[in-house]
């Protein structure tokens, strides 16, 4: 059979129609999809040793002769045991396969092998469970590097290293040379064939790093190019030009002073939505930072031209939050505000949309309602995100397409080290307000284990007994019969057994922890209105401990709560710890954060550690993208831009400014990519950005 870059898996030997199906669960469909999907790992199986010189407890290669024939019994129903003696001049070694049948008539008693597995010892004897195995002589994945693929249930990595062996032998030639030629000599980047080849079944580690680096500059260079023609395509478009007012007008309507950081990045604004081009802007601020203010003067600055402004919100609670803080400071500067939401009366909803259409409302607060189809403005000058991580690039462009190329403003609590956020809002400038208001303590941050709750419940009681109040954050929201957990929401792998949740634990703590107490509960399950009842009796101090999923990890202000306790702290990200515990230490009241956990993992403790020794959320998100990468750093791609498959943007700095320069050089003296040598380049770029709507059409 004659394979193609374009020869469908199913006719791969070995491939039938239920395999099939899982490896495209996999995104594996055809030969290219198998050259294009790369190693996770690499196991070095070089080196071979002697039975007796190998060391313990780890895989190794053991060249060997098979001392007898293999003998198989059967156990019971369902176990099957092959059990061989191989020698060498030095010593013996004594292997057992598990329910591997296959292996009595695969091995002959006189014929060498290559046996690769961990070698433990047992007395004297050294025995190997379940190793590969291969004919000295006949070796494909022994005495090699070999790759280690991401897998999923039903697909080997031994059948992805067959199957992508084959594929790189007959099409790794084929692979299209994409680069232009002299961005390749510029960095001095291996070739598209060498790079397939050795990125899959390295000749050395050399030779992989060599690969690895052209890749991953490639990835880097088509995703810089395709966000600069965004950019690009952005600064062709003609805007609304809001002019600026004396700011002090504005700051005189406030009953607080502002952080020199927010006057920096309302000056800022204030000179996009000025410049007569639509202002593309992302403010970045820690919890407690103060951009609501920033959003609330860009609103200010719209009505005064005769604009309306958006604000959108991930959720109600956060909404509705909004609404409140947003009218008391801009309606007596006669800025009309309106709140539209899922909870509001069909009635209700149609007068705020008549009133939105009637240019009656000046700023409108909203979650995804503001998305939907009767939803219309008379005059859209400005559209305010809020948690942009959670609005994909089709949502904002979704909402600025109700108004005429309208002046966008992103805000995040989530702090994202700057050079990531260059990559990951490529399409945005970037501000970031990194001075938090004077006056805020900073919140006491321990990890304490399971066995100190009884004096954790006694910490409760003394604040509640000083009328403060507190949250605690559970990973999951119930529990069933069979004692494991239903509508799991935390972040991480693992089983969701002895996970602390919701229901079942706020009914403990009120009847057996603290009954002279009122204990609520909130989670996302909840209908809308419950959940605005369950934090409006929180938000009024009538509820003294709340527990609760991270359904409140956004926005939700309630001053007098001066602890969080996280349960399970382990299973979450530290950017999303760092969130919530921005939920506390906004009164003036001394606040904590107890984050509790039974972890045995070295590396979660150390997360955990990171968290309790600063209150940077810069510093803690360079951390947490090092430990996790960028792909769970965001959750299930809610940022909306392509998905890297090799580029580690926190290692691929360096790379990524060389790939950052090249791309900016290549767009300004071929800006459409339109040159016949440039085309592939606009190609991959078109491909890259597919599931961006209309950006390159």
């Amino acid at each position: 059979m004659e394979i193609t870059l374009n020869t469908p898996l199913t006719e791969f030997p070995g491939v039938g129609e239920v395999r099939a199906k899982k490896l495209e669960k996999l995104g594996l469909v055809r030969c290219a999809d198998l050259i294009s999907y790369f190693p996770r790992d690499y196991e070095d199986r070089r080196q071979v040793y002697s039975i007796r010189s190998a060391p313990l407890g780890q895989k190794v290669c053991i060249s060997a002769m098979a001392a007898e024939h293999p003998r198989l019994s059967r156990i019971r129903k369902g176990l099957d045991l092959v059990k061989l003696k191989v020698v060498d001049q030095a010593g013996a070694l004594h292997i057992t396969f598990f329910n591997q049948g296959y292996v009595e008539r695969a091995l002959r008693a006189g014929e060498e092998y290559i046996f690769y597995g961990v070698v433990e010892e047992q007395g004297s004897r050294r025995t190997m469970v379940n190793p590969i195995f291969e004919r000295v002589g006949k070796q494909n994945f022994t005495g090699c590097i070999v790759p280690v693929y991401p897998l999923t249930a039903g697909i080997t990595n031994h059948l992805l290293c067959t199957l992508t062996q084959q594929a790189v032998a007959a099409c790794a030639q084929d692979m299209p040379e994409t680069l232009p030629r002299g961005v390749r000599l510029d960095h001095e980047l291996a070739q598209a064939e060498f790079s397939y080849r050795n990125i899959h079944f390295p000749e050395s580690f050399q030779a992989l790093e060599l690969a690895r680096r052209r890749l991953t500059f490639e990835e880097l260079f088509y995703l810089s190019a395709g966000l600069a023609m965004l950019k690009g395509r952005r600064g062709d478009v003609l805007g609304c030009a809001i002019p600026s007012r004396p700011m002090e007008e504005f700051l005189a309507r406030l009953p607080f002073p502002l952080t020199g950081a927010q006057r920096r990045v309302m000056e800022e604004i204030s000179r996009d939505m000025a410049s007569g081009r639509p202002m593309n802007r992302l403010v970045q601020g820690d919890v407690g930072s103060g951009k609501t203010v920033v959003a609330a003067y860009a609103a200010w600055l719209a009505a005064g031209a005769g604009y309306q402004s958006a604000l959108m919100a991930p959720t109600e609670v956060l909404a509705e939050q909004h609404f409140r803080s947003l009218s008391a400071l801009l309606e007596p500067a006669g800025v009309r505000v309106g709140l539209l939401t899922g909870s509001i009366t069909p009635a209700g909803k149609k007068k705020v949309r008549q009133a939105l259409a009637a240019g009656e409302i000046d700023l409108i607060i909203g979650t995804h309602a503001l998305l939907s189809q009767g939803v219309e403005f008379a005059k859209l000058g400005l559209m305010v995100a809020d948690e942009q991580h959670r609005f994909g690039v089709a949502q904002r462009a979704a909402l600025a397409a109700k108004g005429d190329s309208p002046h966008v403003l992103v805000m995040s609590a989530t702090p994202i080290p700057r050079t990531l956020a260059l990559i990951i809002y490529g399409d945005l400038d970037v501000s970031v307000i990194d001075e938090l208001p004077p006056g805020r303590t900073p919140v006491e941050t321990y990890v304490v284990r399971e066995d100190k709750r009884a004096r954790m419940y006694n910490f409760v009681r003394r604040l509640v007994g000083e009328g403060r109040q507190v949250y605690i954050i559970c990973p999951a929201v119930e529990e069933n019969t069979e004692g494991t957990m239903q509508n799991v929401e935390w972040e991480g792998d693992g089983p969701a057994l002895d996970l602390k949740a919701v229901t079942t634990y706020a009914k403990k703590l009120q009847t057996e922890v603290f009954p002279d107490l009122r204990v609520d509960f909130l989670h996302g399950k909840m209908k809308p209105r419950e959940k605005e009842a369950v934090m409006a009796a929180f938000a009024a101090g009538e509820t003294q401990v709340l527990v609760s999923t991270t359904v409140i990890e956004v926005g939700v202000d309630v001053p007098n709560a001066a602890l969080i306790i996280i349960e399970n702290a382990e299973r979450f990200g530290l950017s999303q710890l760092h969130q919530l515990r921005g939920r506390v230490g906004r009164g003036k009241h001394q606040s904590y954060c107890v984050l509790i956990t039974n972890t045995r993992s070295v590396e979660a403790m150390q997360r955990l550690r990171t968290l309790a020794s600063t209150a940077d959320g810069f510093k803690i998100s360079e951390e947490d993208l090092k430990l996790r990468g960028p792909g769970d750093f965001f959750g299930s791609r809610q940022h909306g831009l392509p998905q890297m498959k090799l580029a580690d943007l926190a290692g691929d700095m360096r790379l990524l400014s060389e790939a950052q320069e090249s791309a900016r050089r290549l767009l300004m003296a071929d800006p459409t990519l339109s040159q016949p040598e440039n085309r592939p380049v606009l190609e991959r770029v078109r491909t890259l950005f597919a599931d961006t709507p209309d950006i390159f059409n």
